[in-house]
């Protein structure tokens, strides 16, 4: 775990994450509490990755009379990796319930760590939208990079990268590949394993989501 930061990395300190982070990190916190922390901890993230989404000014009518307030001037759209990124889109949605969810179906080759795609949609007005990636543990980097790829080959230019816990290998490798792209995280520690896992990590997110 390291605090020296990263161009392009923006880390999310705060009490409440680093308690949510902590019970993430631990062996013997059981599925259902995990999906609850990662998902308020999704949500803490979230309020960070959108400090530039864009709002235009309106004027609302109070009980009392007209208050100057705003509204979104895009939309927003949350695209979780499959599967361990849908527990932080279900976090953000209750924040942020009129966000649109599209879908990026990945996993990796346990050879070669290289990713595999399996599926892919978006909703129809991604183009112009704020799309903020999910994935909860940036490893390696190569997911989210061929992620992003596609995302910008359907023509999102507004592209925000949010995940739990990053590793700086991984975090050099999404910025290699897209230096535009600003990535938001709780946790940023400094090594990979044989396999590919971040070093101390979490494990291994969607198996201690789901149980599985």
């Amino acid at each position: 775990m390291t605090d020296q930061p990263l161009h392009g990395f923006r880390l999310v300190r705060h009490p409440l994450a680093d308690l949510k982070v902590s019970a993430l990190r631990n062996k013997d916190t059981p599925p259902p509490e995990f999906r609850s922390r990662l998902q308020e901890l999704s949500q803490l993230v979230a309020y960070e990755a959108l400090r530039d989404f864009e709002t235009e000014p309106v004027t609302v009518h109070t009980p009392l009379g007209p208050a100057p307030g705003a509204r979104a001037a895009r939309p927003l759209v949350l695209v979780p990796v499959l599967r361990a990124g849908l527990a932080m889109s279900d976090g953000i949605l209750r924040m942020f319930p009129s966000a649109a969810v599209g879908h990026i179906g990945m996993f990796r080759n346990e050879q070669t760590l290289q990713p595999v795609s399996y599926y892919f949609r978006l909703p129809p007005d991604a183009a112009q939208a704020h799309v903020l990636l999910l994935d909860p543990m940036l490893a390696t980097g190569n997911s989210l990079a061929a992620a992003a790829d596609r995302l910008k080959k359907e023509g999102i230019g507004k592209l925000t990268c949010a995940c739990i816990i990053a590793s700086r290998q991984g975090v050099e490798r999404l910025r290699a590949a897209h230096p535009d792209m600003t990535i938001y995280g709780a946790a940023l520690d400094d090594a990979l394993d044989q396999r590919g896992y971040i070093t101390p990590g979490l494990g291994d997110a969607g198996d201690r989501i789901f149980g599985t």
